[in-house]
């Protein structure tokens, strides 16, 4: 990758907030199988999240909805956030939305066709002429592969600022109807946000963005990702997560280096979407790091839980205010099953 740098990241969040044990008793209330739920209720109490953001009252969760309804719970959710966060990054980048030269969005839960770019583009203050690259798809992972897919545009286009943002409403595919246990793992999991970030070409900034990497493992489809169904996506979320990671990171992390022409031992630190304690805890067994190592990881869990790819940004904001070491490798799991790496050092 070309000299590239990330100059700003912001975060945005939706105004209703529920405690752990409240969703618990929610689902309790709700979900059809009642002894299904009772023999899977410990994931509430065990998942280390305190309380999560959500884009709508946690009485809405109680009630059916349906495709259309969840969807526009998503658009009007979606494009406050988007403005939230893109309004802020620029603001922090010390730009005018005018000066944006393109935009990078990522979702996955949720259907905007037009794209939340040019929905929100228009009040945002963006130019008519801004390109826009919607990406969907990418899940868990799309934080790490948005932000980098953005570093790219913006590194072969010198002198152009990039808006990356990414905007996950994971609660409103909750589904209480749903004969799944991964529906239930997911009701105590999943919070929603967004993330923006601007990027652009040179050095300074808050850190340099000095590329990236990816690994895709074949035949592993049914690991993580949504089914397409009816009255809303159903979560695809596979308890063999953990173990695989566990088992497979670290020769994942030592191709990306060589792709990054560093070590493993030349990273000062991880910064990791954290999909779960149990995914944290796996990522620190595979790349022997200290147990407890990961604390941004598990504090980002505990405050908002998993907001899919949004998180693993938060934990960057966090790193950065406490001050980035000097060579940081960024790293989310998601649909494929996939790793997605960006390599950042201090600026």
């Amino acid at each position: 990758m070309q000299r590239c740098s990330l100059v700003s990241l912001a975060t945005a969040l939706p105004p209703h907030v529920i405690e752990q044990e409240q969703a618990k008793q929610i689902g309790r209330r709700a979900f059809g199988r009642k002894a299904l739920f009772d023999r899977l209720s410990s994931v509430f109490d065990n998942a280390a999240i305190a309380k999560r953001h959500l884009v709508a009252p946690p009485e809405w969760y109680e009630q059916p909805h349906g495709w259309a309804e969840r969807n526009a719970v998503y658009l009007a959710a979606s494009e406050r956030m988007f403005e939230d966060a893109a309004r802020a990054a620029i603001e922090q980048a010390g730009l005018l939305p005018g000066e944006i030269d393109g935009v990078v969005t990522v979702s996955t839960t949720g259907i905007a066709t037009p794209s939340l770019e040019a929905r929100v583009g228009p009040r945002l203050g963006l130019r008519s002429d801004v390109r826009r690259v919607p990406v969907f798809g990418l899940g868990c992972a799309g934080g790490v592969s948005g932000l980098a897919l953005a570093a790219r545009l913006a590194a072969s286009d010198p002198g152009t600022h990039w808006l990356m943002v990414t905007v996950e409403t994971c609660s409103i595919s909750i589904r209480l109807d749903s004969n799944d246990p991964a529906a239930i793992v997911a009701t105590a999991l999943f919070g929603d946000g967004a993330a923006a970030a601007v990027v652009t070409s040179g050095e300074g900034g808050l850190a340099s963005l000095k590329g990236s990497a990816e690994k895709l493992w074949p035949d592993t489809l049914g690991i993580m990702g949504w089914r397409v169904e009816d009255p809303g996506l159903g979560v695809l979320f596979d308890r063999a997560i953990p173990p695989f990671i566990e088992a497979e990171l670290a020769d994942a992390v030592d191709d990306m280096c060589v792709q990054l022409g560093i070590a493993r031992d030349d990273i000062d630190r991880f910064c990791c979407h954290p999909g779960g304690v149990k995914v944290i805890d796996a990522i620190e067994a595979a790349l022997r790091l200290n147990q407890g190592e990961l604390n941004l990881e598990r504090e980002v869990l505990k405050d908002f839980g998993n907001m899919s790819a949004p998180t693993a940004l938060f934990v960057l904001e966090r790193l950065l205010k406490q001050g980035l070491p000097e060579r940081v490798l960024m790293t989310a799991f998601g649909p494929g099953f996939t790793c997605s790496g960006l390599l950042l050092e201090a600026a």
